[in-house]
């Protein structure tokens, strides 16, 4: 069980808004992607397509880090650090939902070779203002 979420980031993860992702590289270094996102309680769910960097790189190491602001207001941010758990149940109602949400319509078809996973980071520490 995570820690919960500020009213601050739940607020701003039921909105709109775009946030970067950022996960560990194999040599320690950052990765860092600007996604979709939506709260499911005090996760965090975004989706990627398993061949992906940041998806090969939370199979290795689950530690993730998701960073956004309030556009009208950008000194008030949060930063949710936490642990990814992936799964491809649901991957492509997930994308098509999140589609909805950000552009008002579903997702493109993609080739049958991007396998689409759902990530659930639960928050073990959550900062900003």
């Amino acid at each position: 069980m995570g820690v919960p979420l500020s009213d601050t980031a739940r607020r701003l993860l039921d909105e709109k808004t775009y946030v970067v992702v950022t996960t560990v590289n194999p040599d320690g270094s950052p990765h860092s992607t600007v996604l979709w996102i939506k709260r499911d309680g005090d996760d965090v769910i975004f989706s990627t397509i398993t061949s992906r960097r940041k998806a090969r790189n939370l199979r290795r190491d689950p530690r993730a880090s998701v960073s956004f602001y309030d556009p009208a207001e950008p000194y008030v941010y949060a930063t949710v650090n936490g642990t990814v758990t992936m799964t491809t149940d649901g991957g492509r109602e997930l994308i098509d939902e999140l589609s909805m949400k950000y552009n008002n319509r579903p997702y493109p078809e993609e080739p049958p070779e991007h396998i689409r996973v759902v990530c659930r980071l639960t928050p073990t520490s959550v900062l900003g203002r």
